[in-house]
C-alpha cells in the first residue's frame, strides 16, 4: 500500500439478474485526493459507491481501506468511512434544528454528550452552516440540505467521503457552496470519492477522473487531461436587448471568449454555473437588458469520444 492511499478496490462486479451492473471496477483513491466517476445514467456509477461504502454486496472483488477489508458492520468500519447517498437521509428529523440533529446522530453513534455537541459544532463549520444551525431543517433550501447531508458524512471523521452526485438539482450559488466546502476537506487530507455526469464539474472538482460506462472503467485521465482543448468550454449564450458590450464580458474572471451581434451574446467559460451570476450583472451594468440566457455544458459523449475513441454505449 502507497503511504498515502487511503482507498483500493479491485474487480468490483455486480449483477441484477441478467443484468452486469458493475463488471471488474478497481481503482485507488489517496489522501487529500478527489476522485470522479463520470459518466451517463445507468453506466454503474451508483452501484460502484454503494458496494466501496458497504450498503450494498458484491459479487466479486475487494475494498480496501488504509490497507484493510472495509467492514461497515465494524465500529472501526463506520468510522473510516462517511457515505451520502443521493437520496434523502431518513435519519434527519425535519422539526429539529442542524445543530439537533448532528448531535442527535453523534450520540447515536456512541459519543458523550459533550463530544456530541462540540464534532456537531465543528462539522457545522466545516460545511459552512454556522449561521444556519439554529434553524429547523424543514426549513432549509435544497443546497442548505445537501451542505448538512454532507455534515453527517463527516460526524465520524472519515477518512473517505463517498459521494453520489453531490451538486444534483442545485442552483449554481448551492453547487458553489458544495464544492467549496468538499475542497477545503480534500486540503485537509480527506480522500474523496464522489460520483457526477457533469463535465465542468468533474474538471473543477476531481483531480482524477474515471470514465465509466456499461459497469466498466474505459478510461482514466488528469483533471488537465479531462479539460481538453477550449471547445469544449461552456458556453453561455444571452438574447439581449441592445447592442452586446464585449469588452465588459471579456473582464470577467474564467471568461476565455466573449462575442457577440444583434440581439446575441456567446460567452465561452471554463464553468458556466459559477460564471452566470458575473455575466449577468456585467451584462446588465453594460446596459444590455437580458431577455433569456442558456447554459451548454461540453457533451459528455464529445469527452468520451476524445478520451477513449468511442461514444459511451450505455
Amino acid at each position: 500500500m502507497a503511504r498515502d492511499e487511503i482507498l483500493r478496490c479491485r474487480g468490483l462486479r455486480k449483477t441484477f439478474g441478467d443484468l452486469v451492473a458493475v463488471d471488474g471496477v478497481g481503482f485507488t483513491v489517496a489522501a487529500g485526493e478527489t476522485y470522479g466517476l463520470l459518466g451517463p445514467g445507468g453506466a454503474g456509477k451508483t452501484t460502484t459507491l454503494a458496494m466501496i461504502a458497504g450498503t450494498l454486496h458484491r459479487d466479486g472483488g475487494e475494498v480496501l481501506v488504509r490497507g484493510r477489508p472495509h467492514d461497515p458492520s465494524r465500529p472501526w468500519g463506520r468510522r473510516r468511512v462517511g457515505y451520502v447517498p443521493q437520496e434523502p437521509l431518513p435519519a434527519l428529523s425535519p422539526g429539529l434544528t442542524g445543530r439537533e440533529n448532528l448531535r442527535l446522530l453523534a450520540r447515536r453513534h456512541g459519543l458523550g454528550r459533550a463530544r456530541a455537541r462540540r464534532r456537531a459544532d465543528e462539522v457545522l463549520e466545516a460545511v459552512g452552516l454556522t449561521g444556519r444551525a439554529g434553524q429547523a431543517v424543514k426549513a432549509y433550501s435544497d443546497g442548505t440540505m445537501r451542505r448538512l447531508r454532507l455534515g453527517v458524512g463527516l460526524l465520524l471523521r472519515p477518512r473517505l467521503l463517498i459521494l453520489d452526485e453531490p451538486t444534483a438539482g442545485l442552483d449554481p450559488r448551492g453547487r458553489d457552496a458544495v464544492l467549496a466546502s468538499l475542497a477545503t476537506l480534500a486540503g485537509e487530507g480527506v480522500a474523496i470519492l464522489c460520483a457526477t455526469r457533469r463535465v465542468a464539474e468533474a474538471g473543477r472538482l476531481c483531480d482524477r477522473v474515471g470514465l465509466v460506462d456499461l459497469g466498466r472503467i474505459r478510461a482514466e485521465c488528469t483533471r488537465a487531461e479531462l479539460a481538453g482543448p477550449a471547445a469544449e468550454l461552456d458556453r453561455i449564450t444571452l438574447t439581449v436587448d441592445g447592442r452586446p458590450d464585449v469588452p465588459a464580458l471579456l473582464a470577467l474572471p474564467g471568461v476565455r471568449e466573449a462575442t457577440g451581434h444583434e440581439g446575441h451574446v456567446d460567452v465561452m467559460t471554463e464553468d458556466a454555473g459559477r460564471a452566470l451570476p458575473g455575466v449577468l450583472a456585467a451584462a446588465a451594468g453594460a446596459g444590455m437588458a437580458v431577455r433569456a440566457a442558456e447554459v451548454y455544458e461540453p457533451a459528455l459523449e464529445s469527452v468520451f469520444v476524445r478520451l477513449t475513441g468511442g461514444p459511451p454505449r450505455g
